[in-house]
Parts: C-alpha cells; structure tokens; sequence
C-alpha cells in the first residue's frame, strides 16, 4: 500500500492529509507533528490571549475524531532525520519510517536573539499554545510587559497584550515598526499611532542585556533600564528545516520547490512556511509565511504526491506566491503587496495626509503596478492587491494614477476589466 508521510501538524501539514485522502481512499497517511495539542492555527493565539475564543477555538479540526474517521494516523513526537536516498523519516529514539511520498511542512520556528538572559523565567516566545498559557499567566492588567520585535508577527502580538490591559513597551531594533512591510513614513505612522494608544515604542533600539528576577531588568541600547514582570521575545522566524542538513534536498532560506512543489528529490514535496517557491511579481525565489500561501501550496502539492504515487505526471501548478501583508495595529488597518520597495528602472508615487492618518505608496514598472503599500486606505485593498497581482497593463491609466494615486478603484474598473486572465478580479470589485 502507498504511503504518504508528512512532516508539519499545521495547516499546510492537515490539508494536505485531507486532500490526499480525498484522492487516494485507500492510501496509507501519516502526520508526524511535535506539539501533544491538537492541530491549530498559530494565527488564532493573540485571539486566544485577548479572550475572544479558548483553546479548542485555535484547533484547525473541532471534531476529536476527525483523522481517525479518515483514517489519517497522527503521531507525536520529532524528526531527527530525513534520508532521502532510502526514503526514510528516523524520529527520536531511532525508530525509522518508510515513505513512497513525502511532505516537509514543518512551518517555521521563532528566531532566539543572542541577548544574555534571553532565557530567563518570564521571558516567552508567543509561538505556541504552552507559550500562550505562560503568557496568560503574567501578563494581567497593569503588569509591565516589555516586547521584542515590532514585525508583522510582533505587531499581532502587541494587540494582544494591549488588550489585556498591561502596561506595553515595544523595543525594535529597525528604524520603523514593521520594517520589512512598510517604508520609514508609513512605520513612522503606525508608532505614532501605537504611542497615542499608550503603547511605549522605541524605534532603532537594541534590547542588550536581560537580569534575572522578579522583575526582570532590561538595559537597552538607548540607555534606558526597565523593569518587567514580563518579556516577549517577536524577533522574528525562520523555516523549520534544520532536520534536513545532509538529506539530500536542496534548501537555501527555505526547501527549494518547484511550479509543482517538488523538490530537487522526486516524490519529495514541501508547502508551507518552510517552503520556497517562486514569487511572480518579482520572479525571485522566496519564503511567503502566511496561511493562504501555505493553503494553496499543501493542496497542489498533495494532488501531484497522489499523481507521483500511481506513476502519472505532476498536473496542478501553484501560479506562483506573492508577498500579501494586510495588518490592524490597535485600529490602524495597513497593507503591503508585491514589491512594495520598488524596481530598478521603476517609478514611484507616494500621498500622505498624516492628519487624516493616511499613506498611500505605488510602485511601477513601466505601465504595471509591481507594489505597493497603504496606511488608513482600507477601501482599496482588495483592488491594490488585484492590480499587484493580475500584474495588469495599466496602459495609459498608468499616469493617472502617477497623477493621482487615489483614482486607484477608478483606474482598477477601467483597466482591469478587460483582463480577466486574474482570478480574482471580481473579488477585488467586491471589496
């Protein structure tokens, strides 16, 4: 009998199980995951800590007996090893696992700064369940918590904890919140918006030291000492593939896949946070760590793992990943899409009203619309993401909107109307 084994208990980890099972009623599926929890969703934790759902809300599956019913095995415990020469997965305590096809959807893992008592009692990553029921615990209203990192994961967490009535300091190193989503005016935005929230904020800050005890000392880079009940470190992630050295497959950042999400080993697939794959905005390889991509990613690879099973050609192709970033900072909505920092050779057209709390920045090349990102411009993301996208040719409307950048609707229902090779052009209509 075919067995498919995948590595990740995630979302990209259980949808790929579930598409294979509906394909292939009689395979053999194993999931292999390392945390006891049931499956769930990483990206329900800061609505677990603002108390809008419990735990069994973070699960992806609520039914208890949903694999079994599938026939879908579940273990718990952690890769060691994969080799794919042999097609072997070796777990803890040596055991090994044979695979016709495999999966690497392990996600990614938070990045732990080499700061001196990164690892003291009171200091949490926000990655997983149990760091959710540490956090819980300390960070009660009034208690002075002090967060690493004000990335797009960090800035998630903020609203988070604000939530919770603490007292919130934020330290990032970057000149700007969110540095790797938006330039320096619409950071510069969201920390004025965060600090008038109440929310401290220092921008190109390193925390430096962090004293054991209760509370903990932070010295910063600025100079400043605080005391924390609390510390959160959102320094960042990166893809979970340290199991893989001397396996075989190609991994630069990430696993390195194809348009079918194979890797450079047949049979051999990945999706998710972990994998690589090709951006066609900018036709460069990347790591896109957001769930829609990981979604569509565990899909086509589970139909072509099914495909290369029964011996057939690989069929469903991921139409390429793009970097979507749309994020609410304690009420201020923000987007970026696509090459949001611009091209060589590309022009440029930016409008802020910091007053009214609004930023818009378009990116071009030639007569398209390569990137772009906003502050306060809720009513046009669904139409920047599908101008971006569809990489529609904008023809003579290209100059509107380098003349006017908030004629975006206008020019989107003028030229994009016409090309309906985009998938989602009536989705971004409707928004």
């Amino acid at each position: 009998m075919t067995h498919h084994v995948i590595l990740g208990a995630g979302p990209a980890g259980v949808i790929a199980a579930e598409t294979i099972r509906k394909q292939a009623p009689l395979d053999s599926i194993t999931i292999i995951g390392d945390e006891p929890e049931p499956s769930y969703s990483r990206m329900a934790i800061p609505y677990l800590l603002m108390g809008n759902i419990d735990e069994a809300g973070t699960y992806l599956r609520k039914n208890p007996t949903h694999f079994d019913d599938l026939k879908i095995k579940v273990r718990v415990t952690h890769v060691q090893h994969v080799q794919a020469a042999t097609k072997t997965v070796v777990l803890d305590g040596g055991e090994s696992i044979r695979f016709d096809t495999l999966l690497v959807a392990t996600g990614s893992r938070p990045v732990t700064p080499p700061i001196p008592g990164i690892k003291s009692e009171g200091v949490h990553r926000c990655w997983t369940l149990a760091d959710a029921r540490a956090i819980a615990a300390l960070a009660q209203p009034g208690a002075r918590v002090l967060q690493l990192g004000a990335g797009f994961i960090g800035c998630i967490i903020m609203e988070a904890l604000a939530a919770r009535g603490v007292k919130l300091s934020v330290v990032e190193m970057g000149d700007r919140m969110v540095p790797r989503m938006m330039g320096p005016t619409a950071g510069g935005m969201i920390r004025d918006w965060c600090e008038t929230k109440g929310v401290e904020v220092f921008t190109g800050t390193k925390v430096e030291s962090i004293e054991p005890g209760a509370p903990l000392t932070v010295k910063l880079s600025n100079g400043k000492t605080m005391q924390a009940d609390l510390v959160i470190s959102a320094a960042g992630v990166r893809p979970a593939i340290g199991y893989l050295e001397n396996s075989g497959l190609t991994c630069l950042l990430g696993v390195l896949t194809d348009e079918h999400l194979q890797t450079n080993v047949p049979g051999i697939y990945a999706a998710g946070d972990c994998a690589e794959a090709l951006d066609k905005v900018s036709g460069k390889m990347i790591v896109s760590a957001i769930q829609p991509n990981a979604a569509e990613q565990a899909r086509i690879a589970a139909m072509n793992m099914v495909a290369f099973s029964r011996g057939q050609p690989s069929r469903a192709k991921l139409k390429g990943v793009t970097q979507i970033n749309v994020l609410d900072t304690l009420g201020l909505i923000s987007a970026s899409f696509g090459d949001w920092q611009g091209v060589p050779g590309g022009e440029h057209v930016e409008l802020t009203d910091k007053a009214a709390g609004r930023h818009l920045s378009l990116q071009f090349k030639d007569d398209v619309l390569v990137g772009c990102n906003s502050v306060g411009w809720t009513e046009h993301v669904g139409v920047m993401r599908g101008l971006v996208e569809g990489q529609i040719k904008l023809g003579d409307w290209a100059n509107t909107l380098k003349q006017d950048p908030t004629r975006l609707m206008e020019v989107y229902l003028a030229a994009a109307q016409g090309q309906s090779d985009w998938s989602g052009a009536a989705d971004a209509r409707r928004r």
